[in-house]
């Protein structure tokens, strides 16, 4: 788990809520306090839709909602001449990618060790921080999925050009 301290904020803001970059994750949870505090629980509530729509597994692949359809959403509740009081939102990264990134690495899981790459995006009011995590099944002493995803969220950040400084 690593800390990580966004130093252009409106550039990244512009990333997180008006380009592609986050399209890779799906939206856990998420908060936002304006004047009023908004809470979006990102689980599918698949009873909403028909029975042949939760069939389909191209409209309902994941428990959580993809970030790119949540996205406008919180851009709705973020924009305005007021910035937030504060927000936050845990993604998790798509679980084809984290098997590419724990295949890359030499890491065989069938899914039973690891549940999700976490990646949680505060704002207080001042700073944006960014927090790599791991969600397991179990308790891992191998600490190798936590390096493999630190230096691939690394990589993202360099490939984004996200300015940050590591807490």
């Amino acid at each position: 788990m690593k800390i990580y301290k966004i130093s252009g904020l409106k550039d990244f803001m512009n990333k997180l809520l008006l380009s592609d970059a986050f399209d890779y994750f799906l939206l856990e949870e998420g908060t936002v306090v304006t004047a009023n505090a908004f809470l979006i629980d990102g689980h599918i509530r698949k009873e909403f839709y028909t029975k042949e729509e939760q069939e389909d597994e191209n409209l309902c692949p994941y428990d959580f909602s993809l970030w790119k359809d949540i996205r406008p959403l919180c851009f709705q509740l973020i924009k305005g001449k007021r910035t937030p009081l504060s927000f936050k939102f845990v993604l998790l990264l798509l679980p084809a990618h984290m098997g590419k990134i724990l295949e890359k690495g030499g890491f065989t899981d069938n899914g039973s060790l690891i549940k999700a790459f976490t990646l949680t995006i505060k704002y207080d009011g001042a700073d944006i921080m960014l927090m790599t995590g791991l969600s397991t099944n179990t308790f891992l002493m191998d600490k190798t999925p936590e390096q493999l995803w630190d230096e691939a969220f690394c990589k993202f950040l360099a490939n984004q050009h996200i300015s940050w400084e590591e807490e």
